[in-house]
């Protein structure tokens, strides 16, 4: 099974930036769809957004639209988080997960239950 591991998080001002990453280890990184997914204190898992296997296709959430920007790197086996314009409500556990997918597959993930790996989230604070 494909383990992910997130980092980039930590203590913003408002209006700052952010970018996390998602590592995967194993080789098949490239065969798994993968999104990102916030749960604040007290609140259910958010979804965030999502890419296909082979990076072309993005979808997110209407509240980081334009804002956030999700990205990959198949060769290093590694996903991203751009986060630009974060806002105090943006605080929460960030979480990468991942789905295997067929190549062409491109409908975007918003269900957390049908990804089979996720990582353990890496916090992001954002002050006002």
């Amino acid at each position: 099974q494909v383990q992910l591991v997130e980092s980039g998080g930590g203590l913003v001002q408002a209006g700052g930036s952010l970018r996390l990453s998602c590592a995967a280890n194993g080789r098949t990184f490239s065969s798994y769809g993968m999104g990102w997914f916030r749960q604040a204190p007290g609140k259910e898992r958010e979804f965030v957004g999502t890419i296909t296997r082979s990076g072309s296709s993005t979808a997110y959430s209407d509240s980081v639209k334009g804002r956030f920007t999700i990205s990959r790197d198949n060769a290093k086996n590694t996903g991203y988080l751009q986060m630009n314009s974060l806002k105090p409500e943006d605080t929460a556990l960030y979480s990468c997960a991942i789905r295997p997918v067929s190549p062409d597959y491109t409908a975007p993930g918003v269900d957390p239950g049908v990804y089979t790996s996720w990582g353990q989230g890496t916090q992001v604070t954002v002050s006002s």
